[in-house]
């Protein structure tokens, strides 16, 4: 069953029923605030409605590699770099991109040594593509008819890309559809069609780590991080996905993780690959600094964003509490392998005591952290064990406690809804297909990627459930309406999310354009509105980019960020360093609250740079506010559709 899919990215489904969530919501007090505009709400600046929109596992450089911005403009991508041409192939610092395996049989490291060259690199994989459109459940469908009953939230122009860009080839086999004849980046669409379902490369804490190869003895002016990010194909084809506890397969090989070199490769704007995100990022603002704010995928990010913090394992009542130790990371190599970890997997290793550097994994890290010249404070409160990839959040969709083995505990640690509902600031969650999971109908909601979802104040009250958390069916009707809450954000269900491997780019530019469309065709709406659009990581794709350590969770990779309004129209390129607890400080700063709490992100300070280089912040760790994205006293209030 193509669900299956959905369930390695732990997107899991209720099953109980509409009916007994009403009665629920029947028996409690109304919500602490309401899910509709108060416009008495005085704010910084003349933006009174923000729209979040996060899609799924792409960086920087994968989407914007050969971007070229308007004139005046600056951009960091691989194409002013020269790693790659206008055309795709090898630029003349094309070396810059080279991958090298590595031996690593004794303890994780950062940075393995006996580093050889990949020419070529390994041959990427098809993971878990649908090899052809007969599925009834998630795309590429059979039939149009069946694909737009299933999804609902794209632009009508994009309704046919559901039935289209199936593979044609067995899972977890060689990608013949893609040439890789190089040590580096290549061009996914040299011989396949944008709209083409491609494999997912190891999105996970420990792997990305890794896959930075980060030494102080790196670092200089032009490398201030001293992570070299040419280990990416290496750890796929070592480790991937993870172990989970299991012993290294027989004959074990380049193609036994099923992973090969997916993460290398890019898309080609300048051959019309992505192109609503390059129109967006023509007529508005692009961030070229914006980062993913923890290593890994789905989950953490997700949280960080909710929480501008990671949370821990706990009773459930806010004691930490250790878990089992199944659930521990040990990224240490089994003896006689290289590089396949004790515990590590997406029914295994998930937590680290990053307070102990005795715990497996954490040294090497924390030991490059304080390496930096600038010394970074991991941020890890002892006998706390982080969550740092997917699992279960502590609740189903229902309210009921989630009883599944790999479920975060219910967590009372202070979100942004909390700070949204002390002021009364109206605010909402729109997650694809929240309705049918809460019904158990068969569906592709992401359960993972609600931050609200951990929060036990949140998800206990039925009244305040209802009145925060939706469906992207009711976000539509709350545009057209006029009573889009002030602060909104939106999660397209996994068909459409533009995740590798179930979901394509060109499904989640269906998903936005369907969102700017409608905003800006109410004109009210739309002159106080900033739709912010971004991703929750990079999903292991390399990115050139300079990367900040803030502490023992981040940041990754960098991803795009589009900021569209009337005061952010003209193309500009805005090189502020951000994350995604900058969209936090955003809402801080906009309705004057104060950070979450005395450890979280939201406390770090702006950043402040050089004239020469306005890409890495000299008082590190630093994020900035998103103020930057903006130009206040322009505003064009004209719809550019």
């Amino acid at each position: 069953m193509r669900f299956a899919d959905y369930a390695r990215s732990f997107c899991r489904y209720s099953g109980l029923s509409a009916a007994l969530l009403s009665t629920l919501t029947n028996l409690v007090s109304p919500p602490l605030a309401t899910a509709h505009p108060n416009p008495s709400h005085r704010t910084q600046t003349p933006i009174k409605h923000l729209i979040v929109i996060i899609g799924e596992n792409r960086t920087f450089d994968h989407v914007y590699a050969t971007y070229r911005p308007r004139h005046g403009q600056n951009i960091s991508n691989m194409l002013s770099k020269g790693i790659v041409n206008s055309d795709g192939t090898p630029g003349w610092n094309y070396s810059r991109s080279a991958q090298y395996s590595a031996v690593d049989n004794d303890t994780y490291s950062l940075g393995p040594d006996s580093k050889s060259i990949y020419d070529p690199v390994p041959s990427p994989t098809t993971t878990y593509v649908n090899p052809a459109p007969s599925d009834t459940t998630a795309s590429p469908f059979a039939t149009l008819g069946v694909a737009t009953f299933f999804e609902t939230d794209l632009s009508p122009s994009f309704d046919r890309f559901l039935l289209t860009g199936a593979s044609g080839l067995p899972q977890y086999s060689v990608d013949t559809r893609l040439d890789t004849n190089n040590s580096g980046v290549y061009q996914i669409t040299r011989k396949l069609s944008y709209d083409s379902y491609t494999g997912d490369p190891v999105h996970r804490f420990y792997q990305m780590w890794q896959q930075y190869d980060c030494s102080a003895r790196n670092i200089n002016k032009w490398n201030p991080s001293g992570c070299l990010h040419d280990l990416f194909p290496w750890v796929e084809v070592t480790i991937g996905t993870g172990s989970n506890g299991k012993s290294q397969p027989a004959n074990f090989n380049d193609l036994s993780t099923g992973e090969g070199a997916i993460s290398m490769g890019f898309y080609n704007m300048q051959q019309g690959d992505a192109p609503y995100m390059k129109w967006l990022a023509d007529h508005y603002t692009l961030g070229d600094n914006m980062h993913q704010s923890v290593m890994g995928g789905t989950g953490a990010n997700h949280i960080m964003f909710g929480f501008a913090d990671d949370i821990w394992y706990s009773d459930g009542k806010g004691n930490a509490a250790t878990p089992p130790t199944n659930q521990i990371e040990n990224p240490n190599p089994q003896p006689g392998t290289n590089n396949w970890w004790d515990q590590d997997g997406y029914s295994g290793g998930s937590y680290s005591d990053c307070g102990d550097i005795g715990q497996p994994g954490v040294a090497p890290i924390v030991n490059y952290l304080q390496s930096l010249p600038r010394p970074v404070d991991p941020r890890c409160e002892a006998g706390h064990y982080y969550i740092l990839n997917n699992y279960n959040p502590g609740y189903l969709e229902t309210g009921t406690l989630n009883s599944t083995a790999f479920t975060v505990p219910p967590t009372s640690v202070r979100h942004i809804g909390d700070a949204l509902m002390e002021k009364d600031i109206s605010f909402a969650y729109y997650g694809g297909h929240w309705d049918r999971a809460v019904a158990g109908q068969v569906n592709a909601y992401c359960n993972i990627c609600n931050p609200f979802q951990y929060a036990t104040d949140i998800m206990t009250n039925p009244a305040v459930r209802a009145a925060h958390i939706h469906d992207t069916t009711q976000l539509h009707k709350d545009i057209q309406n006029g009573t889009l809450p002030e602060v909104t954000i939106v999660k397209p269900d996994g068909t459409v999310d533009g995740h590798p491997g179930y979901s394509k780019l060109d499904l989640f530019e269906g998903f936005t354009k369907k969102i700017v469309d409608e905003v800006q065709a109410n004109q009210s709406l739309w002159k106080d509105t900033a739709i912010i659009v971004t991703f929750d990581e990079g999903g292991g794709y390399y990115d050139s980019g300079y990367t900040q350590a803030v502490d023992f969770f981040g940041d990754g990779t960098r991803i795009p960020l589009l900021v569209i309004s009337p005061y952010s129209k003209g193309g500009k390129i805005d090189h502020t360093y951000y994350d995604h607890v900058s969209l936090i400080k955003f809402i801080e700063k906009n309705w004057g609250l104060k950070p979450l709490t005395a450890r979280s992100r939201d406390n770090f300070p702006n950043p402040k740079t050089s004239r020469h280089n306005p890409y890495v912040p000299l008082n590190s760790p630093a994020l900035g506010d998103l103020l930057d994205s903006f130009d206040f006293d322009h505003p064009d209030w004209s719809r550019d559709r």
